[in-house]
């Protein structure tokens, strides 16, 4: 995923920062502790269809900051 689209995008929920997991193709908000699926290059960015991650995948990302 393009640097550039990345700092512009922002959780829907919170408002706060995403990352970018490459390996799962999802964008992260550890805010609302949610990961968006990016599918073909496209971010859905619907509450409603993120997951909610796990307590062990949140302590992973909170790690890699």
């Amino acid at each position: 995923m393009d640097t550039k689209i990345l700092e512009i995008l922002a959780c829907p929920v919170t408002k706060g920062p995403l990352i970018f997991d490459k390996e799962k193709s999802e964008l992260i908000s550890l805010s609302a502790k949610l990961a968006y699926a990016v599918k073909n290059d496209i971010p859905v960015m619907i509450e409603e269809q993120a997951r909610e991650l796990t307590h062990a995948e949140y302590e992973e990302y909170q790690k890699q900051r």
